[in-house]
């Protein structure tokens, strides 16, 4: 069983998903990142590939993807990094997430192989359309056994989304505002009545909220809407901040009162 599918069958609720960029703040960071986080209970992690214009980020992520291309973080390099962090770490699921264009360049194919390889379980690819993905890569998600992750807003229409979640698999990422990822105090009514809005669609996946999840407040949220949270920036700041990656994972938790 893919692992993002063993860990909802026996999690369904607090799930904590943490994205960390490839190749930040170190050159060799990636594997010990990815360590730190199983370590410190973490039930996911979300590996970012660093891009040049990654359009769904904030200025955090931006920064840590800057960095991690000045480190000589690629694509080839970071399936490499992952598959040292997969020996270390056997059950964990990971997640990649990418845009289109470097995997482009590496071709799909060999991206969808190199992911089982590296035992890597899903993938998130935010400028893919939809309509791609039906076309060219749906069946290469299921001959490699890779998910295919899709974007869920505030202003996708139920249709898309139950296109969405027939025929994507692993779990629905709902970004929980129409803006770039970062650290918000908490969210406001209009994002709670989408939460309730998509909670009683009675989708088959699982979701986990993501974008601006910084403190207990907005870790509650989500996790009483879906099954729980993603957390990106906070953790780069953590990162950023601490002098190892144990430190910024126990600082992680701390901050969203999420203490094992």
């Amino acid at each position: 069983m893919n692992r993002i599918d063993s860990l909802f069958a026996r999690k369904s609720s607090e799930i904590l998903s943490v994205f960390a960029t490839a190749g930040f703040p170190h050159p060799d960071s990636t594997a010990d990142v990815i360590e730190a986080l199983a370590a410190g209970g973490v039930d996911m992690v979300e590996i970012g590939v660093p891009f040049s214009d990654p359009m769904a980020d904030g200025v955090v992520i931006q920064h840590s993807s800057n960095v991690a291309i000045d480190n000589g973080m690629t694509l080839d390099r970071l399936f490499s990094d992952v598959a040292e962090a997969r020996r270390r770490v056997p059950d964990m699921p990971f997640v990649l997430m990418g845009y289109l264009n470097p995997m482009l360049r590496m071709g799909m194919e060999s991206v969808f192989s190199r992911c089982r390889d590296a035992g890597i379980d899903g993938i998130i690819i935010p400028d893919l359309p939809f309509s791609e993905y039906m076309r060219d890569y749906k069946d290469l998600c299921a001959g490699y056994g890779v998910h295919m992750i899709m974007l869920i807003t505030p202003e996708t229409s139920e249709e898309r989304i139950r296109l969405i979640d027939g025929n994507c698999s692993g779990f629905i990422y709902m970004v929980s505002t129409a803006s770039t990822t970062g650290i918000r105090e908490r969210f406001d009514g209009k994002a709670v009545e989408y939460f309730r809005r998509i909670a009683g669609m009675d989708l088959v996946h699982n979701r986990l909220i993501g974008f601006g999840i910084s403190n207990p407040s907005t870790f509650g949220e989500a996790c009483r809407y879906s099954s729980g949270a993603i957390i990106g920036s906070l953790f780069i700041k953590c990162l950023e901040s601490t002098s190892s990656p144990r430190e910024a994972v126990a600082r992680l938790l701390a901050t969203i009162g999420r203490l094992e």
